[in-house]
C-alpha cells in the first residue's frame, strides 16, 4: 500500500471515528429497529385492526392509531365505545416501544399492560371482560388456527396482549432526515433546520425532549415556571397524581415523543392546542420562562419536520 493510499484510510477511518463521538455526544440518538417477534407481531396486525376487538364490534386500536395519518387520529379527544370522547389526546402509536412507560400519567409499564387497560376500558373498547374477549377472538376460525401455530395451545388473554404488543414494537419509524444527519451527512436537513435544531437545544427544550424518541423518557409537570390550565378550568386533570396520590404529581403528564410531532396535531394530553406554533408559544412561555422571536419558531418548526422517519418494508 502506498503513502497515499494509506493516509487515505487513516483519514477514512478518523472521520468514521469522529462521525461516531458525534452521535454519541449528541442528546438526541438515530432511531433503531426494535426486536419484535414476526409470528406475533403478524397476528398482532390483524387485531389491531379487527372492530370485533370492542364490545360492540365499532372499533378497532386502528380508529384510534390511523397509520397513514401520524399513527394517531387527528382530533382532540378520541371518540370512545359510548360515543363520547375520552379523557385524553390519543398518541402516535409509532415508536412507542422506546416510550419507558405506556399512556399519559405511565399507568401502564409496558405495552402489553396498554394493550389489556384499554381493551376492558369502558370509556374506549368497552369489552366486558378479558375472559370475554378471549371467548369472542377464539370463536373466529382465522384467529383460532393463527394463535395455535404460534403458541400451540388454546388462546388466553396474555397472548392476545402480547401478539399486538408485538405488532407495536415493530411500528418504528426509522431513516429519518434528522437521523441521517446524525449518522454524518450534512446534506439531509436543511441550515434552517440544523439552526432549529442548536435553538431547541439553546433554549433549554432539549430537557425534557432527548434520547431516541425525543421524548417518552420522563414525566414533567404542565406549568413549571407559570400555572396553566388548557382546557375547561373546572375540568382538570390531575395526570398522574389520579395513579400515584402524591401531591407533586399533580398535573404530571409523561413527556411525549416529537418524534412525529408535525403530523399529530392537536397537542397536549388534552388536545386543546391547535398548532404547532402555539404548541411552542405555549412551551417555551410556561415550561422555560422564555419568549421566543417568530424566526426561532420557524426554524425549530423545520427541525421538527426532519424527525419522522418510515416504516421499514418487513413491518408493512
Amino acid at each position: 500500500m502506498n503513502r497515499l493510499n494509506i493516509l487515505t484510510c487513516f483519514f477514512g477511518v478518523f472521520l468514521s471515528i469522529n462521525s461516531v463521538v458525534a452521535v454519541a455526544e449528541e442528546p438526541i440518538k438515530p432511531v433503531t429497529i426494535i426486536p419484535y417477534d414476526r409470528d406475533k407481531a403478524a397476528i398482532g396486525k390483524l387485531l389491531f385492526a379487527d372492530v370485533r376487538l370492542s364490545g360492540n364490534d365499532s372499533l378497532s386500536c386502528a380508529s384510534c392509531h390511523i397509520l397513514d395519518q401520524g399513527g394517531d387520529d387527528n382530533v382532540a379527544r378520541s371518540i370512545g365505545i359510548n360515543g363520547k370522547p375520552s379523557k385524553r389526546n390519543s398518541p402516535t402509536v409509532f415508536n412507542t416501544g422506546f416510550n419507558f412507560l405506556q399512556l399519559w400519567d405511565g399507568r401502564a409499564d409496558s405495552l402489553e399492560q396498554q394493550v389489556k387497560g384499554v381493551i376492558t376500558s369502558k370509556a374506549v373498547m368497552g369489552m366486558e371482560s378479558w375472559d370475554d374477549t378471549v371467548e369472542k377472538i377464539a370463536g373466529i376460525e382465522q384467529y383460532n388456527q393463527a394463535f395455535q401455530e404460534v403458541y400451540g395451545k388454546p388462546i388466553e388473554a396474555k397472548h392476545i396482549q402480547e401478539v399486538i404488543a408485538e405488532y407495536e414494537r415493530s411500528l418504528v419509524l426509522v431513516n429519518s432526515p434528522f437521523d441521517q444527519y446524525l449518522n454524518g451527512d450534512e446534506s439531509a436537513i436543511s441550515d434552517t433546520a440544523k439552526t432549529g435544531y442548536a435553538l431547541f437545544k439553546s433554549y433549554g427544550c432539549i430537557s425534557c425532549h432527548q434520547g431516541v424518541n425525543v421524548g417518552g423518557n420522563m414525566f414533567q409537570k404542565i406549568g413549571v415556571l407559570k400555572d396553566i390550565n388548557l382546557r375547561d378550568p373546572n375540568d382538570v386533570d390531575l395526570g398522574r397524581h389520579n395513579i400515584t396520590g402524591n401531591e407533586w404529581d399533580k398535573r404530571v403528564f409523561k413527556v411525549p415523543s416529537l418524534r412525529l410531532v408535525v403530523q399529530t396535531a392537536p397537542y397536549f394530553h388534552d388536545g386543546s392546542v391547535k398548532t404547532l406554533r402555539d404548541a411552542i408559544d405555549i412551551m417555551t412561555e410556561y415550561q422555560l420562562g422564555r419568549k421566543v422571536p417568530d424566526e426561532h419558531k420557524t426554524a425549530i418548526m423545520e427541525f421538527l419536520a426532519t424527525l419522522p422517519g418510515e416504516l421499514p418494508t418487513e413491518a408493512k
